[in-house]
């Protein structure tokens, strides 16, 4: 009796084997639709292991799909997108800076509204006898203008979203958002009597003019704060451009760059424009004959002194903490949000990239249904966690205030702002070390200076 159910079961099964019942193989369309696909991606600053996860939960739906992941040092980068972009070989998808959008954006595949994306599911049929490996052609919505001003920080909209024929588009999406803060070194303040960082532009004058110790010959031997010049300070660009920010400055309105125009609730109060007051003020505290003077250009790079333990203050971001951790292990490091001006908006200021897809590449919605898919919460707190970086996402804020080594840079996100959308970010950012340079030599007005650097940053847009 047993030997004859054996003998059904098998005739069963093979029954099922060769009438196609046990083993639903794909269509022709369907064997099409999931043709093998890789997609070469180009990075800077993370290791491709962090993106792994990530990458692992993209192929577990789409196995037919490689993600290539290559990593490159900033100081090569973007010369080698270049040319790669410009001889065809360039990857499919690509990090910019937010700066960089509108320098690229030629180059960019914008977001399509929607794809159509093979998914491969492996079904157990008949209690697990045979397996039926399924593909199904499902449309994926790629996320809309719309979604990107609710769903991430309102910096990331101004960034990515820019005209495409009738209407916006978007242009690529962050993995994260970093934000200013303020280094300190908290030996240096306690041997100066100062319990607390400051919070305002005015508390920072006064424990810098508190910290600063200089020689009989007036050399500087210990500074407040790695400010006022423009070559051998890290990032004078974005702290030049915070202050014009939170002074009320209007940078650029409708494609035009004045930096002199006083914004209407402004206009009767002041005389001065503001872009001109935060040009003074940042350059004070490299001008020696004011009381706030604390550093010039013979001093080492700001973080390279800040390291050493010469300067009190340093102003930079998230991925600074990696270098000070492995440089100065022993650094008694302390850092906090970034000095308002009292009385007015709380401005800080965003540095950060985004990811987005090649014109040229051959496989536009793959690359964009994987950058959807990544940036997403489910998928981007994986990146989140494995780096330790601030979040794009408002949906992820709340989670990461609870992280005391983010404390500082999330709280500053929705109120961070970034502004150059120009054609040529690295002119951007010379013609503002120009703007300090030019006001330190005392050869223009801070006017004539600050007039000057915005009829050249205008002829950039």
């Amino acid at each position: 009796m047993r030997i004859y159910r054996w003998v059904v079961f098998a005739l069963v099964v093979v029954m099922l084997v060769t009438t196609g019942l046990g083993c639903n193989s794909p269509s022709a369309q369907e064997q099409k639709d999931s043709t093998p696909v890789t997609l070469t991606y180009w990075r800077v600053w993370d290791s491709p292991d962090d993106l792994q996860p990530i990458i692992n939960a993209y192929r577990a739906m789409h196995p037919n799909v490689t993600i290539q992941v290559r990593n490159f040092r900033f100081e090569e980068y973007e010369q080698k997108l270049v040319e790669a972009l410009a001889e065809d070989r360039g990857p499919d998808l690509f990090s910019v800076h937010n700066t960089w959008v509108n320098k690229y954006r030629p180059k960019i595949a914008p977001a399509p509204a929607t794809v159509s994306i093979p998914f491969q599911t492996v079904v157990s049929r008949l209690g697990g006898i045979s397996k039926e490996t399924k593909i199904e052609t499902r449309t994926n919505r790629i996320i809309s203008p719309a979604q990107v001003k609710t769903n991430f920080v309102d910096v990331v909209a101004d960034d990515v979203l820019w005209p495409n024929g009738t209407s916006s588009a978007v242009f690529g999406l962050p993995l994260s958002v970093d934000t200013m803060v303020l280094f300190y070194n908290r030996d240096l303040l306690n041997a100066a009597g100062i319990p607390e960082p400051p919070r305002t532009w005015l508390e920072f004058q006064s424990q810098v003019k508190k910290i600063v110790r200089q020689d009989k010959e007036g050399n500087i031997t210990r500074a407040g704060a790695a400010l006022g010049t423009a070559n051998n300070v890290d990032r004078s660009f974005d702290i030049l451009s915070l202050l014009m920010f939170q002074n009320g400055t209007v940078m650029a309105q409708g494609g035009r760059v004045s930096f002199q125009q006083l914004p209407p609730a402004l206009e009767k109060a002041r005389d001065i424009p503001p872009a001109d007051e935060a040009t003074i003020f940042y350059t004070d505290f490299a001008y020696p004959a004011k009381e706030v003077y604390t550093w010039n250009d013979k001093m080492p790079s700001g973080l390279d002194a800040f390291i050493n333990g010469q300067v009190a203050f340093f102003f930079g971001y998230s991925y600074h903490l990696v270098s000070l951790k492995d440089r100065a292990p022993k650094l008694n490091l302390g850092y906090v949000s970034v000095p308002q001006i009292e009385g007015n908006p709380s401005i800080t200021y965003a540095n950060y990239w985004v990811e987005t897809v090649s014109k040229k590449s051959k496989h536009v919605n793959w690359a964009w249904d994987f950058i959807n898919f990544a940036t997403g919460p489910e998928q981007v707190k994986k990146y989140l966690d494995q780096t330790q970086k601030p979040t794009a996402l408002r949906s992820l804020i709340a989670g990461q205030t609870e992280q005391e080594a983010l404390l500082p840079f999330v709280n500053q996100l929705l109120t961070a702002r970034s502004w150059y959308r120009g054609t040529d970010p690295a002119a951007a950012e010379q013609i503002f070390k120009d703007l300090i340079n030019t006001v330190l030599a005392g050869t223009q007005t801070v006017r004539e200076a600050v007039n000057l650097a915005a009829g050249r940053m205008q002829q950039t847009y």
